[in-house]
C-alpha cells in the first residue's frame, strides 16, 4: 500500500488529478448503492469546500498584484504609453474576439442543457443558490443598468473592496491605478516598491503552486458530493463531454482560422512559414501548460524564424505573458456560461456583458502557469454571482484543455509580435 501511495505521489499533477475526479465519482455512486450518502456529505465533501476556500482566499490578491506586477515592469510611463498602446488594443481586440467566440458557441451548442433538469433541481437545493448574488449582497444584477456598473468601478474604500470577490472592477481599478502611479515616480523612488511587488508577486504564485498539490484531494471530494447530490444522475458525462467539445472547438477555431486570416491581412508573413516557425514553440506550450516557461522559446523563434526585431520581442511577448490570453478568455466564458447552464441559472442581458468585461480585464491577472486560469474563474464566478463550487465539474477534464488554450495564447503572442513589427513603420493608425 506505501509503495501504491508513492507511485501515485510520483505521478504528474493532472495526473492525479483525473484519478481523484474518478475516484470521487466512484465514491458517490458506491455511497448511493450502499446507502451511506450521508457520510459523503458530512465528512467527506468538506475536504473539498476547504480546497475552494483556499483558491477564493487568494484569488483577489493574485489578481490585484499580477496586475501590478504587469505595469510597473515596463521601462518607464512613455514606454508604457508609446508602443503599448497599439500592442494594448491589439491584445484587447483579439480577446474580445476570443470572448466572442466563446459566448457563441456555448449559446448555439448549450453543452449545460445537456443535463437532466430533475438532477439540477436537486443540485440547487444542495449548493443553496440564493448565497450568490452578484455584484453585491443587496441588489441583483437584473436590477442595475451599465451606468451603475460603472460607476462602481471606483471603490470607497480599499479594504472593503479587497475583502469582497464579487467587486472584481474595482480591484482591477486600483491596481491600474496604483500600477501607473508607481511608474509615474522616479526610479529612484520606487525600486524597492518595484522589487516587493514583485516578489509578492512570486509568493501568491508558489502558494497556487502549494494549493494545486492540494486538488487531487479536492476534486475527489467534491466530485463525491456531487455525484451524491445528483443522485447518481450520469447526464452530466454528456453535458461534460459536450462542454469539452465546445472548448476544443472555439481553441481550434483560433488557431486554424483566425490567426491564419490576420496574418494574411495584416502582415508581409506567409502563414505556413509562421506556422512552421512556431510549432516548436507550440509543443513546449501543449506539453508544459506554461507561457512563461515558453517564453524563452517563443523570443528565439519569432527573433531567429520571423525576423521580429529584439526590441519589439523583447516588449510584446512579456506583455502578451501577462494580458494577452486568447485561450484563455475563451475558456473561461465557456466555463463559466457552462456553470451557470449547469445549475439552472439564466443570466440577464447585463450579466453577460459584465462577463465579458470581467473576462477581458482578468486576462490581464491570469498567472502564466499551470492552472493559474482555474484561480482566474473563481474570481469570475463569483463577481457575476455562480457558485464556484461549480469547477469540480470541470476541473478533471482541465489539464488538456489547458495544453490547448496555451497553445493558443503563445500563438497569439507571437501573431501581435509579427502585427507589430511589421507595421512599425506603416500608416496603419491605432
Amino acid at each position: 500500500m506505501l509503495r501504491l501511495f508513492r507511485k501515485i505521489t510520483q505521478n504528474p499533477l493532472s495526473i492525479n488529478i483525473l484519478i481523484g475526479f474518478f475516484l470521487g465519482i466512484l465514491l458517490g455512486f458506491l455511497a448511493i448503492y450502499a446507502d451511506f450518502s450521508n457520510f459523503v456529505i458530512q465528512w467527506i465533501y468538506p475536504l473539498g469546500e476547504i480546497f475552494i476556500s483556499l483558491l477564493k482566499f487568494i484569488a483577489i490578491p493574485i489578481v490585484f498584484i499580477a496586475v501590478m506586477a504587469g505595469i510597473i515592469n515596463f521601462a518607464d510611463i512613455k514606454g508604457f504609453s508609446n508602443i503599448a498602446r497599439k500592442t494594448i488594443i491589439v491584445y484587447f481586440f483579439t480577446t474580445i474576439f476570443a470572448i466572442s467566440i466563446g459566448f457563441l458557441l456555448v449559446k448555439t451548442i448549450q453543452p449545460g442543457k445537456m443535463m437532466d433538469r430533475e438532477a439540477v433541481e436537486q443540485l440547487q437545493q444542495h449548493q443553496k443558490l440564493d448565497d450568490y448574488i452578484p455584484l453585491g449582497e443587496e441588489e441583483s444584477m437584473n436590477n442595475r443598468d451599465i451606468t451603475s456598473i460603472l460607476k462602481d468601478i471606483v471603490p470607497e474604500n480599499f479594504f472593503k473592496s479587497m475583502s469582497d470577490n464579487t467587486k472584481v472592477l474595482q480591484i482591477i481599478f486600483m491596481a491600474v491605478f496604483f500600477g501607473i502611479i508607481i511608474l509615474k515616480l522616479p526610479n529612484e523612488k520606487t525600486n524597492v516598491l518595484k522589487t516587493f511587488i514583485n516578489q509578492l508577486n512570486e509568493v501568491v504564485l508558489k502558494y497556487v503552486e502549494m494549493v494545486m498539490q492540494t486538488a487531487p484531494l479536492g476534486v475527489f471530494a467534491l466530485m463525491a458530493g456531487m455525484i451524491v447530490s445528483f443522485g447518481g444522475e450520469l447526464s452530466i458525462a454528456k453535458a461534460l463531454a459536450m462542454y469539452i467539445l465546445t472548448v476544443t472547438l472555439g481553441l481550434f477555431l483560433f488557431l486554424i482560422l483566425f490567426y491564419p486570416l490576420f496574418i494574411h491581412l495584416f502582415t508581409s508573413i506567409n502563414f505556413k512559414d509562421f506556422l512552421k516557425t512556431m510549432y516548436p514553440v507550440q509543443l513546449l506550450a501543449f506539453s508544459s501548460s506554461s507561457s512563461a516557461v515558453t517564453f524563452p522559446v517563443t523570443k528565439k523563434q519569432v527573433e531567429s524564424g520571423l525576423g521580429i526585431s529584439e526590441k519589439v520581442s523583447s516588449f510584446v511577448l512579456p506583455l502578451g505573458m501577462t494580458i494577452n490570453m486568447d485561450g484563455t478568455s475563451l475558456y473561461q466564458t465557456v466555463a463559466a456560461l457552462f456553470i451557470a447552464q449547469i445549475y439552472g441559472i439564466e443570466l440577464a442581458i447585463t450579466q453577460q456583458f459584465f462577463l465579458v468585461f470581467v473576462a477581458l480585464l482578468s486576462s490581464i491577472g491570469t498567472p502564466a502557469i499551470p492552472g493559474g486560469s482555474i484561480v482566474v474563474l473563481v474570481f469570475i464566478l463569483s463577481s457575476i454571482g455562480l457558485p464556484p463550487e461549480g469547477l469540480v465539474l470541470i476541473l478533471g477534464v482541465d489539464r488538456p484543455l489547458d495544453m490547448l488554450r496555451t497553445t493558443v495564447n503563445v500563438t497569439g503572442d507571437a501573431f501581435v509580435c509579427c502585427f507589430i513589427d511589421k507595421n512599425k513603420n506603416s500608416k496603419i493608425r491605432i
